[in-house]
């Protein structure tokens, strides 16, 4: 079995790969003071809940945006499955062809999903993920990483929009009927979701303008991916896009 793990700055998503076929998904609350037996414990915890045998593994990938738990989560992995992670980054074979100015930067979450979408979409691909940050990337018709565009998250926004208004409190999020919100709660979400979509929907208007071939595909990922549900274009769900990305990695490196 192959263990798959991507840690965000808000939550750490993780899997079990046997061959192909993806056996179980969970998501941890990122903490950027866990220990490694903090997370070993997590990850212990996770298989039993999920029946892996951790001796069964043979392998694992690490995806981080978080250099505070990185190491930590590098040694966690290794007490816990006796495997010594493959850490994405720059060295790393991954058969992406990143054409941004510095392609050290790019984060290894995106190189991941740009991957997977590169392997298992038609391109020229846009990959919206909605996450921490609300992330477009473009990749062109031989799969190249042409660049992206970087937003606050709507978790981010929100908490934003609390913190600096004081009549305004925090919210469950949740779709409203309509745009023109009457309470103040409809008002915030219609603000945070409605102008999140409408914000997705210009940036792939603005991304396909500055693309040389027709888009042939929008993929949408990320903890919040669902709320790309809501957008004009024609959108494909694929929450576990990261997570197959860091397979086809691994495998590209073994």
């Amino acid at each position: 079995m192959l263990l798959v793990i991507d840690a965000g700055n808000t939550n750490i998503c993780m899997g079990a790969y046997q061959g192909d076929e993806l056996l179980f998904t969970s998501r941890l609350a990122t903490d950027h003071s866990a220990t490694r037996d903090r997370i070993a414990v997590d990850l212990a915890s996770i298989f039993r809940l999920n029946d892996i045998d951790a001796s069964r593994f043979s392998g694992a990938i690490i995806s981080s945006v978080v250099p505070e738990i990185s190491t930590a989560l590098k040694q966690a992995v290794k007490k816990v499955t006796g495997q010594t992670a493959l850490m994405v980054g720059p060295g790393v074979k991954t058969g992406l062809n990143i054409l941004t100015d510095n392609p050290a930067e790019v984060g290894s979450d995106l190189v991941a999903g740009a991957v997977a979408a590169k392997n298992k979409y038609p391109l020229p691909a846009i990959v919206v993920d909605l996450g921490t940050a609300t992330k477009v990337v473009a990749l062109d018709k031989d799969g190249a990483f042409l660049g992206c565009s970087i937003a606050p998250g709507v978790s981010i926004s929100l908490n934003a929009l609390v913190g600096g208004a004081s009549l305004l409190t925090n919210i469950a999020m949740h779709r409203p009927d309509h745009a023109i919100g009457t309470n103040t709660i409809d008002s915030m979400t219609s603000g945070l979701l409605y102008g999140t979509v409408d914000m997705l929907d210009g940036m792939c208007d603005r991304f396909a303008a500055e693309m040389t071939d027709p888009v042939q595909t929008i993929i949408a990922t990320g903890g919040l991916g669902h709320i790309a549900a809501g957008c004009r274009h024609e959108m494909v769900m694929d929450q576990d896009l990261i997570l197959e990305g860091l397979k086809l990695i691994y495998q590209k490196n073994r």
